[in-house]
């Protein structure tokens, strides 16, 4: 196993053609080499073993009597054997570990494998989960996209599957809950504290009642109303911030506690908007001057954010109004 620096050893000597460069391994090159290297390779994908495939492994092992198991006289019905090759998940090597510990078990019960001897060997087993790896994100990929797509049933599956896999729920409250705020929003403001409740009942809770918590979160996101328009509207304000600098505060919305900065001008001609029909000072700009009047967040037509968008929709159309009229 190479880390970065001693993989760029390799670069001048494959360049050169010295060397013919060969590797394996069950990690995604993309994330494990390093891109010089990885542009002068050819990469062969491997795909997982079946299950048949498997089974005729295993079968192949209990009939060696030289390198197999046949010699220890065992015994194991069609539907153990694919019992063992379901939990390999597509490993060979993991398959063949597994019918070793259950033919250690056996001698013990008459060279029998049984389901009993079975439901101990794979008591701890869990599914490929290559934890902060290519299978890692491609499942939290999974189960984000399927909340967005407002598929519960799948959702729920892919939830199920990293909780399966070992993947702290702690991890995946947090990635609920941003799911609740970039894709749910104000379209259902519900979301948010629901998915907070449902990370504090796991950690009152913990494994495995807590994950109950966690199920019910994210049917919820997933069956209700969806908007990324506060998401969008967030991206677009902090691109703008970047993009201007610091730009002054206009001398209406500046705090002015001392005497000197009133005099100075802080504070003069705001309008304190309780005090003004209708509860909004329409003609009162919000942004620096240099910058001018933007709209960030603009709602969907989901959810809550209909009634928000012809509020907001009334108050633009008349802040621009006010602004046309004002001397």
């Amino acid at each position: 196993r190479f880390n970065k620096v001693q993989q760029d050893a390799f670069l001048p000597h494959i360049e050169r053609g010295s060397i013919i460069f060969v590797g394996a391994t069950t990690e995604n090159p993309s994330f494990e080499l390093n891109s010089a290297l990885l542009s002068r390779c050819r990469v062969h994908v491997l795909e997982s073993v079946s299950t048949d495939d498997i089974i005729r492994a295993l079968q192949r092992a209990l009939d060696d009597d030289e390198h197999g198991l046949k010699t220890l006289g065992l015994s194991i019905s069609a539907d153990n054997l694919d019992r063992i090759a379901q939990a390999a998940d597509g490993d060979v090597r993991r398959a063949l570990t597994l019918l070793e510990i259950a033919a250690e078990l056996a001698q013990a019960e008459g060279g029998e494998i049984t389901a009993a001897t079975l439901a101990q060997v794979l008591a701890d087993h869990s599914r490929r989960f290559d934890k902060q790896g290519e299978q890692f994100y491609d499942q939290i990929s999974a189960l984000h996209k399927c909340v967005r797509s407002s598929n519960p049933d799948a959702a729920l599956y892919w939830l199920c599957r990293m909780l399966d896999g070992g993947c702290d729920p702690i991890y995946l409250a947090r990635r609920l809950t941003r799911m609740a705020v970039e894709d749910i929003g104000l379209a259902d403001p519900r979301a948010l504290p629901m998915a907070m409740d449902a990370w504090n009942t796991y950690d009152r809770l913990g494994s495995p009642e807590g994950e109950l918590a966690l199920a019910q979160l994210t049917i919820y996101l997933a069956s209700t109303a969806k908007s990324n328009a506060v998401y969008s509207a967030y991206k677009t304000a902090r691109a703008d911030v970047s993009a201007s600098g610091t730009l002054p505060v206009p001398m209406h919305l500046r705090n002015a506690p001392t005497k000197l900065m009133k005099e100075l001008g802080y504070g003069k001609a705001y309008q304190y908007d309780h005090d003004i029909a209708g509860g909004v000072a329409l003609d009162q700009t919000g942004f620096p001057d240099e910058l001018g009047e933007k709209v960030y967040y603009q709602p969907v037509e989901r959810g809550l954010e209909v009634r928000l968008k012809e509020k907001l929709d009334a108050l633009r159309a008349a802040r621009a109004h006010g602004r046309k009229d004002k001397p």
